[in-house]
């Protein structure tokens, strides 16, 4: 782990990010805590007005305090709300414990499975992201694997009731996890016919191609797909979140259903998540209906490469 010199480096006081070629935000960073690079990659946390605390990994923003409901509730609720016994979680990716909270609220869940490559992300969370993870990590439920989520997914067939992947954007070795292969190695790991698969699904307005393909490459391998539709502050633009199984087509469940299995779950507190919230995430734009009418190229690991080109300047 080499610490690197916030002074040497100069970082600025204003973070920029590309959602694409052209397009991107910034928010003003009033202090860094920490900056160093890891075994895998970058690791940067900074205090900001904004959002708070921010986890950065290779200068892209993970995980924010403020408003990180938004994104941890909807990678969770519809699934563990809509699987008839959601026993035995896995949780790839995910280091900051956010994820992991959410899942823990069902007093059915038995056990979570971490899967995370890089333990100085589980580490710096523990210290310094408490209000996201809120003490989640020493919940006895829980087993942190530090491992590749490929790796573990494969060697671990017919076990899980829910996957649940929070990786990061599709480059380098990650994007190996959105591939057809992939996919179907999930489809191994449900322990039953009704698991249910749910990723991050990139933007459908700041990187649409991607989106598509993600898409349709999830539909070469599960029946059901189903993306959620959110707009998440820390991201600066409208995100899916796209739910997947062979059995459960999770938009059959309305409202009211959602509301009931929340209060008999005793899940209390949200602040994002309800039954409506449900249902208005599945709705899609007469554009996003054309879009997704589209053809595009399946991500498979001979070509894993999505269309839009994800920048880091």
């Amino acid at each position: 782990m080499k610490q690197i010199s916030l002074f040497r480096t100069r970082r600025p006081t204003q973070h920029f990010e590309w959602l694409n070629n052209d397009f991107g935000f910034f928010y003003t960073i009033k202090k860094h805590l920490l900056y160093y690079t890891t075994k895998y990659q970058t690791l940067e946390l900074a205090d900001t007005n904004e959002f708070g605390r921010v986890l950065l990994l290779d200068g892209i923003t993970q995980a924010a305090q403020y408003g990180e409901c938004y994104y941890h509730e909807i990678m969770v609720h519809p699934a563990m709300c809509c699987h008839p016994a959601p026993q035995n979680i896995l949780v790839i990716g995910a280091g900051d414990g956010g994820v992991l909270k959410e899942v823990l609220k069902y007093s059915c869940v038995k056990s979570v499975e971490l899967a995370e490559l890089d333990k100085d992300v589980i580490e710096i969370s523990k210290k310094y992201l408490k209000t996201i993870h809120k003490g989640s990590f020493n919940d006895s439920r829980v087993k942190i694997n530090i491992v590749d989520g490929r790796e573990y997914i494969e060697k671990n067939p017919k076990r899980f009731d829910v996957v649940i992947m929070d990786m990061i954007d599709p480059f380098g070795p990650a994007r190996y996890l959105y591939t057809k292969e992939f996919f179907y190695s999930v489809k191994k790991s449900f322990r039953t016919n009704n698991g249910i698969f749910v990723m991050h699904s990139e933007s459908p307005v700041t990187r649409p191609k991607t989106f598509l393909s993600i898409h349709n490459t999830l539909k070469s391998a599960f029946e059901y797909v189903c993306p959620f539709y959110a707009y998440i502050h820390m991201y600066a633009t409208l995100w899916s979140i796209t739910v997947s199984s062979d059995k459960i087509n999770i938009k059959n469940f309305n409202k009211a259903f959602i509301n009931q299995k929340l209060k008999k779950c005793k899940i209390k507190g949200l602040y994002y998540y309800t039954g409506i919230i449900h249902e208005a995430s599945l709705a899609t734009w007469p554009h996003l209906d054309r879009l997704l009418r589209k053809k595009s190229r399946i991500l498979t690991d001979k070509h894993p490469t999505t269309p839009d080109k994800i920048i880091h300047k």
